[in-house]
């Protein structure tokens, strides 16, 4: 097994073929599961940016090879120094450029895209090292990424709605209404930690709304309990939870 990990990272035809293979498998991976959540990253972007970022390696390594052995006369000549990470952290850092474009604000202090980003990160990432040749690391990342970004993708809502902490968005038909928003909230024992008062266009009027951050109390902890409280006010046009 090590003879076999030896020969697979000389660089060669077939090993070339296997990196780029790899790194495309990859990004395939991951981009299959952001495409299918509809993600705006998505297949194609990820295979590309993978085998872009393991070209990136085998070129440094391809350039290195060469002043090594053809080009060694002419480097020592002109005094040439080569730096193979250089390519490699190019990479890394143009990438925040291609990953800052999924990153969008949607509103309510709301920021969507940050997962997506740092898969994209994660993918450039695989990427190099299947360009060195690190295929067990490649694998094992792939298999963590996979378990990230689609087996707990569901369960973190549902970890976040069990948390005592409540983010709201709750319009209401005049600013005075927020008083008994306040008093229905403290009625069920929780607080009041931030109120941001915003307001929103619908219909050719103006209706205040605020976002409120709650800590709810051990003894009634519910989210939906909370909302449904709130709801049920006369004063409460709309009311939802905000999830990031």
């Amino acid at each position: 097994m090590d003879a076999l990990l030896i020969h697979l990272r000389d660089f060669n035809f077939i090993t070339v073929v296997l990196r780029l293979l790899l790194a495309f498998l990859s990004g395939t991976v991951i981009g299959y599961g952001r495409a299918r959540k509809r993600r705006s990253a998505g297949l194609r972007t990820f295979m590309l940016t993978s085998i872009g970022a393991a070209l990136t390696v085998l070129l440094a390594t391809y350039e290195y090879e060469m002043l090594c052995g053809p080009w060694a006369s002419v480097a020592e000549q002109v005094g040439m120094k080569f730096d193979a990470s250089r390519y490699s952290a190019q990479v890394i850092s143009g990438i925040g450029f291609l990953a800052a474009g999924t990153i969008i604000s949607i509103g309510h202090n709301q920021v969507s895209g940050l997962s997506t980003a740092s898969g994209l990160f994660a993918s450039v990432c695989m990427g190099i090292a299947a360009g060195a040749g690190f295929y067990e690391c490649v694998i094992v990342v792939l298999v963590i990424l996979v378990v990230v970004l689609d087996i707990l993708w569901p369960l973190e809502p549902a970890f976040k709605r069990r948390l005592r902490n409540i983010t709201m968005f709750v319009e209401f038909n005049a600013l005075e209404d927020l008083n008994e928003i306040a008093d229905k909230i403290r009625s069920r024992k929780g607080r009041i930690y931030d109120i941001e008062i915003e307001r929103t266009r619908r219909d050719r009027n103006n209706y205040p709304s605020a976002i409120l951050v709650v800590k709810m109390s051990r003894e009634k902890p519910s989210h939906s309990g909370m909302l449904s409280s709130i709801a049920e006010l006369d004063c409460v046009r709309t009311i939802h939870e905000l999830i990031s």
